[in-house]
């Protein structure tokens, strides 16, 4: 690192450039505006900036590169590994830039960088329509669609990258550029699911689809005696449904003490089948159905629901503060011997907040080519994500461990690769990003060396410039 001689300096110098705010370590919100979503990272930047504009963005980044100080970008700061933010570098908060345009004639909105998917639901359900975005409000919409982007909407409408049109961007050399499908395409293709290797995306420009504002949503849960059948009956259910009209998530975990459940299934648990009919609500309880009788429920919350409140429906179970771990792994099918060994994880798990995610993909996700997106592949099989979520640091060695172990039960039938919003901290480097990324990997790297060579943007899932010919 080298700032002018204080921080102040730097600070003041920085200010000079951009009309946006920054945060010194000696700023009384500081501490506040250090933190993130995961309760597990502590990170402790130089500087923090809040820009307004692209423009502000730039000056920050050339300052960044000037004084030589990692850059990390933070959009709703939800991202479970801690990209948003970096010790003794810039923290690029993009939080004061949350303006939205809906264009209901043309099907689009335009969002800023720092707009969340509770923001840009908000936005664009006055008008019936939505584009896929994630199962959590609070998050993000940069660093969810740049990862690729899986939600409720996956199977009818493809992932939040596949419905991402233009964007905004600043490059490394603080230029700022437009890309789109006419405009820079092979930009565009690196930013649908490449992550945040190519810049600061400033505003996003998302294709909407018409839904809402109520939809039918499916949310059942089962004894977990009985995951074999739910699990098979719900894998069944999938696949009777090409079209991908209904999307789902499959989760093994503990009842939660809320006033929500009985106090007599508080601790109980769970094998639970949620989903959303992408369509008109008042046609969607009949096809959604089968799903309320996989088994016995022990409760049944299924209904029509405004789309702004089925978008919450996880909200509650990752509070901010929490202490995170995700990972996950592809699995091509879901044998008995790995619903066992789920089981027997589940039952195990160490935190009754932590659950086991099984997203069932397939539909307009895989419909499209290996080729058209950054994204890694999109085999119509099964990801599985073990979510450890917990609230005491001394008990995070126990934690990660359990995850760990989740993936480690199934590993002989893993297709390898990860969905890289759901990564660990990264501990396999390399290995996994390449993996994760499958064929597209190569691809990028070129693109990073046109856009990047000197790997300014690297606190991200990081792909390296590929080696100058």
């Amino acid at each position: 690192m080298t700032l002018p001689a204080t921080a102040t300096e730097a600070a003041g110098a920085l200010r000079a450039r951009i009309s946006g705010t920054v945060i010194e370590p000696s700023d009384p919100e500081f501490d506040e505006a250090r933190r993130v979503w995961n309760g597990m990272i502590d990170a402790h930047p130089a500087l923090i900036v809040r820009p307004t504009s692209a423009s502000d963005v730039a000056g920050a980044v050339q300052f960044a590169r000037e004084q030589n100080l990692l850059i990390a970008v933070r959009g709703g700061g939800h991202n479970v590994a801690g990209l948003a933010t970096v010790d003794d570098g810039l923290v690029i908060d993009l939080s004061s830039m949350r303006g939205i345009e809906v264009d209901p004639v043309a099907g689009t909105a335009l969002a800023g960088g720092g707009v969340t998917w509770g923001q840009l639901d908000a936005a664009t359900q006055p008008f019936g329509l939505a584009t896929p975005g994630g199962v959590v409000s609070e998050t993000g919409i940069g660093g969810l669609t740049l990862g690729g982007g899986m939600g409720w909407l996956r199977r009818r409408f493809g992932l939040s990258a596949d419905n991402l049109i233009g964007a905004e961007i600043v490059l490394a050399d603080g230029s700022i550029v437009w890309t789109s499908e006419s405009e820079r395409p092979e930009l565009l293709w690196g930013l649908r699911g490449g992550g945040g290797n190519f810049g600061v995306v400033t505003t996003f420009q998302f294709r909407l689809h018409p839904l809402g504002p109520e939809v039918a949503f499916a949310n059942v849960l089962y004894p977990l005696d009985a995951a074999h059948q739910v699990l098979r009956a719900h894998e069944r259910f999938v696949a009777a449904d090409p079209a991908g009209d209904v999307s789902t998530i499959a989760v093994l975990g503990h009842v939660p003490p809320i006033e929500a459940f009985d106090a007599s299934l508080h601790g109980e648990p769970f094998v639970a089948v949620l989903g959303m009919y992408a369509g008109p609500a008042e046609a969607g309880m009949t096809p959604l159905q089968p799903l309320r009788e996989l088994a016995t429920p022990l409760v049944d919350f299924s209904g029509i629901t405004p789309y702004v409140e089925a978008q919450t429906i996880f909200d509650a179970d990752y509070p901010v503060g929490h202490r995170y771990y995700w990972k996950s792994q592809r699995l091509p099918e879901l044998s008995d011997a790995s619903i066992d060994a789920l089981v027997e994880q589940i039952e195990a798990a160490p935190s009754g907040h932590s659950t086991i995610d099984l997203w069932l993909n397939g539909g307009a996700m895989s419909a499209v080519a290996p080729d058209a997106t950054a994204f890694g592949p999109r085999d119509p099989g099964y990801l599985l994500s073990p979510e450890a979520n917990w609230e005491h640091a001394a008990d995070d060695a126990e934690n990660i461990a359990w995850a760990r172990d989740v993936l480690a039960s199934v590993d002989a039938e893993a297709a390898g690769g990860s969905y890289l919003n759901f990564p660990g901290m990264f501990e396999e480097g390399a290995t996994l990003i390449r993996t994760s990324f499958g064929p597209t990997y190569d691809r990028l790297a070129e693109l990073k060396r046109e856009y990047d060579p000197d790997n300014v943007f690297r606190r991200n899932q990081n792909v390296a410039p590929a080696a100058t010919r």
